[in-house]
């Protein structure tokens, strides 16, 4: 196995027994292993896609603003580039077991201090699209209270509501998460392929027209908007190789996860987005989701299959944002016990739950993160879906973009500096095709970032908003400059996760081993 920057020897350990590590620097900042297979880790990854929210949100956001037809057509591409971004990214999860993920193989690969910039870009960016869904979430929970109980509530009640109980599930065991995750996500799916299959089996005056799958229909200016608008829909899948140190067999578990999570949402989003266009007809499904809006799927959901369905629609919406919110909360808080571990946040964010073996103080600095921002856009009156959600969701998908974009460049750097990059050209190609395909659409993102906001091309906000994440990589980078100089050996284990307190046992039992015996 690659482990990268080893500074010393490997433990010795008795034959058959797992090596283990001193409580202080081990139990405690170590995640609790084999608490996740496949099914669990699966179902956690799918949750964070939302499927619901993006086949009711975003399609219909997409067709209205970009009015492209061929919306279909560009999830089957992006699947291609995600999994073309994957093959290197799986092959480096079979290498580097550490819940920094992201960061942690761009540290391995293109160095520590670039390891802490990438750390504080994940933090911030998967933070940022934790905290905008519960704007969505408040705004949505507080439309059913009024349409279904004649309760009228402001959003930030229920905002506040599932941020308490996002905080508890956080805290307690991520194979209890999986579970809550697992019912909410197979309900939602359940009920996308019911009116899929609906508006299927009553078309549009088109008839089942295949017409959005014909690249002509790609055709126009909003092509490179429209891809960052549909690439948030995987934002998810690489959460796999956050989970590696609570897996049991994470060389196998985490790779096969990633491609079947791919290879979901894109069959899942490319034949959804298909039925909405078989519903309203190819020719007639930008005008229907400009007149209609968000309502669309809601709407012809109606008149199929009646308001008793569309009633149930509108409950698991908001329950499949709530699991989206767990989902990545339980990253968050993962990324942030790494960086503790690491020296990159205060050692306490580094320490694991005794009961639980989750990453409990990690968990209650995002809960804490999130209150702060919620509580700061009630008291400024901002709308909750138009500037909360988009503007926090689209600087975190920018952050996502540029990460993935450099971990595809790290896995390059990581085989050949090791000497096997002729036995890992096919997956090197795949990383550097990769690596192009995403840095054309974060440029496209940056230059369009008005549109994905919906405001005003001359608005300060193109560049503030951007700007976050350009200042977490500065912030990040400039923190591992001072590692670097002023305490080498940290900046050195920076990536290594667990891998570093194994060492410190190895160099303390070497010691042991040469001080004079008394």
């Amino acid at each position: 196995m690659l482990t990268g920057r080893e500074p010393g020897p490997a433990p010795r350990t008795p034959a058959g027994t797992q090596p283990q590590i001193s409580t202080f620097k081990g139990q405690e900042r170590a995640l609790r292993a084999d608490r996740i297979g496949t099914p669990g880790l699966l179902l956690s990854v799918l949750a964070a896609t939302a499927p619901l929210m993006v086949v009711a949100g975003v399609m219909p956001t997409t067709y209205a603003v970009m009015g492209i037809v061929g919306q279909p057509l560009l999830f089957v591409i992006l699947a291609v580039i995600m999994a073309l971004f994957s093959v290197g990214y799986a092959e480096m999860s079979r290498h580097v077991h550490n819940a920094g993920a992201f960061y942690a193989y761009i540290a391995r690969g293109l160095g520590g201090t670039a390891g802490a910039s990438a750390s504080f870009v994940a933090l911030v960016s998967y933070s940022t699209m934790q905290v905008g869904a519960f704007g969505i979430f408040g705004y949505e929970a507080s439309a059913l209270l009024k349409e279904h109980a004649d309760v009228t509530v402001s959003w930030w009640w229920p905002a506040l509501a599932g941020l308490v109980l996002v905080g508890i599930l956080g805290a307690l065991k991520v194979d209890l998460n999986a579970k809550v995750l697992g019912v909410l996500l197979l309900a939602e799916c359940l009920l996308v392929l019911i009116f899929d299959f609906a508006f299927i089996g009553d078309p549009g005056r088109e008839g089942v027209s295949f017409q959005a799958f014909n690249p002509d229909m790609l055709s126009g200016s909003g092509l490179g908007t429209a891809l960052c608008f549909t690439i948030a829909a995987f934002v998810g899948f690489e959460m796999a190789p956050v989970y590696a140190e609570e897996t049991s067999r994470p060389q196998q578990v985490v790779s096969r996860v990633m491609f079947t999570s791919i290879g979901f949402a894109a069959v899942f989003y490319a034949f959804s987005s298909w039925a909405i266009s078989v519903a309203t007809g190819p020719s007639q499904v930008v005008g229907a989701a400009q007149q209609a809006g968000p309502g669309l799927v809601f709407a012809l959901s109606d008149t199929r299959l009646g308001s008793a369905f569309s009633n149930i629609l509108s409950v698991f919406f908001v329950t499949g944002i709530f699991a989206c919110m767990l989902s990545f909360h339980n990253v968050v808080a993962r990324y942030a016990f790494a960086m503790g571990r690491e020296g990159l946040l205060p050692a306490a964010m580094g320490r694991a739950s005794k009961s639980t073996g989750a990453p409990a103080l990690g968990s209650l600095l995002q809960s804490t993160v999130a209150l702060i921002v919620i509580v700061a856009f009630a008291a400024t009156d901002r709308d909750p879906v138009l500037h909360l959600f988009t503007w926090m969701g689209n600087v975190g998908a920018l952050g996502i973009i540029l990460l993935m974009a450099a971990t595809s460049l790290a896995v390059v750097v990581f085989f050949t500096k090791r000497g096997v990059a002729r036995a890992q050209a096919s997956r090197l190609t795949a990383s550097i095709t990769a690596a192009l395909a995403l840095t054309v659409i974060l440029v496209y993102a940056v230059s369009d970032f008005p549109k994905l906001l919906g405001a005003d091309p001359n608005s300060s906000l193109r560049w503030i908003l951007p700007g976050i994440i350009l200042v977490a990589a500065v912030v990040g980078g400039a923190y591992g400059a001072v590692l670097r100089s002023k305490r080498p050996q940290a900046h050195a284990r920076i990536g290594l996760g667990n891998e570093a307190f194994q060492l410190d046992l190895a160099r303390s039992s070497a010691e042991a081993e040469k001080a004079p015996r008394a």
